[in-house]
């Protein structure tokens, strides 16, 4: 028994290690896991819609690690994403037998507003990325970025808005539910995106 004692001891104090070890580990990982979740919910509620904010950045929460330059990126580049899906929706509706000239017409011009808001999107998602220099030279570079951004937004808007002046009475109810709901949604991710970009600015400067 004593034999037998002094051979089990030592592999069941090993055992028991790991397990602590693990345990330990795992502690800090759920810790951490709550903290980033946290880092984002909170930034998310300075946003103009904080549900929609939370909901596209919290599955990306461990890779943000509570970093507002990341964050900021992250949030761009979930609007592209959901732009390029818009602007391939609205396009679609161009095959739309039955459209009047007016309604192509303001699809057409819907269109190349949400690729222009990309394309500012985009450069903006650069710039981010690629920060550097100075103090005055980040802001001016964040300066840029927020112009880029806004601008953006100005063209989702656009778009919106001529379906809602100029076509409120010749656009059919089918065709403006489509599109508005498409660009919506990029309108919502863009004005957080802002938002959160503007929080960047104030993190780098406190």
């Amino acid at each position: 028994m004593t034999i037998v004692n002094t051979i089990i001891s030592p592999i069941s104090y090993q055992v028991l290690t790991i397990l602590l070890t693990l345990l330990f580990i795992s502690k800090l990982h759920t810790a951490s896991a709550t903290t980033d979740i946290t880092y984002v919910k909170t930034a998310c509620n300075s946003t103009t819609y904080p549900k929609i904010c939370y909901n596209s950045l919290s599955p990306y929460a461990s890779k943000i690690k509570r970093s507002p330059q990341k964050l900021s990126k992250t949030a761009l580049s979930i609007t592209i994403k959901a732009a390029h899906k818009a602007s391939s929706q609205v396009s679609k509706l161009l095959k739309v037998k039955k459209l009047t000239r007016f309604e192509a017409a303001l699809i057409k011009d819907c269109v190349m507003n949400i690729k222009d808001s990309i394309d500012g999107l985009k450069q903006s998602l650069h710039a981010i990325d690629h920060l550097s220099g100075s103090d005055k030279e980040s802001d001016d570079q964040m300066d840029d970025i927020k112009t880029w951004v806004s601008a953006a937004l100005t063209n989702e808007n656009t778009c919106t808005d001529g379906f809602d002046d100029e076509g409120k009475k010749v656009i059919s109810a089918t065709v403006k539910n489509e599109i508005k709901n498409s660009i919506l949604k990029v309108v919502g991710l863009t004005s957080n995106a802002l938002s959160l970009i503007d929080r960047t600015t104030i993190s780098s400067t406190s």
